[in-house]
């Protein structure tokens, strides 16, 4: 079993990836980009090479989010299950369980995918930053 994280650490965690997820779902591209290393690598579609940066990150983004372009389908990331494994640098690897939620006006909610993240997450600095993030969807399993 590894080394267990405080209580403070976990919150500290669970705030991060609630404003990075918010900045996400409301369209902020930018902010959540900007949570990233200058080196970080962001892994969304498996078996394609990683975007590496902000600026790449920011590219795979909009590239993303446009398959969503005037469709009204409100997107809400929903973390769970998160594991938090320190390391010897003081980084942290994560491992979530997300559901992606698909809410069309005047519809019910639908549970659009379902995908585990694997993160490391650098705590040096003032501020949490991803180093990588690698999404695995369960529907490709």
């Amino acid at each position: 079993m590894s080394a267990a994280v405080s209580s403070e650490l976990y919150a500290q965690v669970q705030h991060f990836y609630a404003r990075q997820m918010q900045a996400l779902d409301n369209g902020r591209l930018e902010e959540h980009a900007g949570t990233f290393t200058e080196d970080g690598s962001f892994a969304l579609t498996p078996g394609t090479e990683p975007a590496v940066g902000p600026a790449a990150i920011l590219e795979e983004l909009r590239a993303f989010m446009k398959q969503f372009e005037g469709n009204p389908t409100q997107l809400r990331h929903y973390f769970n299950q998160i594991v938090l494994d320190p390391q010897e640098d003081g980084s942290l690897v994560s491992t979530v369980y997300a559901l992606i939620v698909q809410t069309r006006p005047r519809e019910q909610p639908e549970i659009g995918v379902s995908i585990v993240l694997h993160d490391v997450i650098d705590t040096a600095g003032d501020r949490f930053r991803l180093r990588s993030r690698a999404v695995a969807y369960d529907q490709a399993a």
